[in-house]
């Protein structure tokens, strides 16, 4: 299970990293669905607040699980 970056104690191009890691872009929309779980946007976009560190990862994670 990969360790989500704190706001606290990581930098923005870690946190950019491990959405990056985490959610990698394959080049296939039928058969990887990203784009759909995160609305139509790459989750680079979709977790721009948590990059910059202005929101939680978990709290960005929660909305689009439930607003899916």
């Amino acid at each position: 299970m990969d360790i989500v970056p704190s706001i606290d104690n990581s930098t923005e191009e870690e946190r950019r990293a491990f959405i990056k890691n985490k959610y990698p872009c394959i080049a296939d929309c039928d058969m990887c669905g990203l784009c759909t779980v995160f609305r139509g946007h790459d989750a680079e976009v979709a977790f721009a607040a948590y990059i910059r560190g202005e929101q939680s990862y978990e709290t960005i994670a929660a909305d689009y699980r439930v607003n899916c």
